[in-house]
């Protein structure tokens, strides 16, 4: 899902397997990604906005992402984020009562 978002023009966020891959990569896992910017961290949330921005210009550096950002909008950013990863992440399941087993032929 993409929701519009204006920073330094209308953009648009997206989390496609691109943006988690890179979450993965800087903060370990996407929980801990998340975790961090409910915290109230400024980093976290400006590289979770960078990532969601990759997918319209990958040359995109998170420093400018960061210019992009404001007190005044940071948290209107931080609930744009939430509500975007809540839409394109799987819910919680206990994945045990899950497993389908393969079939036997």
């Amino acid at each position: 899902m993409r929701i519009p978002i204006e920073l330094d023009k209308p953009r648009a966020l997206l989390f496609d397997l691109n943006a988690f891959a890179e979450l993965e990569d800087k903060f370990g896992s996407l929980d801990q990604a998340f975790q961090k910017m409910q915290q109230g961290s400024v980093k976290a949330t400006r590289t979770l906005l960078w990532a969601g921005l990759l997918h319209e210009d990958e040359t995109l550096t998170e420093r400018r992402v960061g210019a992009m950002i404001s007190l005044t909008n940071v948290e209107t950013i931080m609930e744009q984020i939430i509500q975007v990863l809540t839409v394109a992440l799987p819910e919680d399941t206990d994945s045990s009562e899950n497993v389908v087993a393969p079939d036997p032929q």
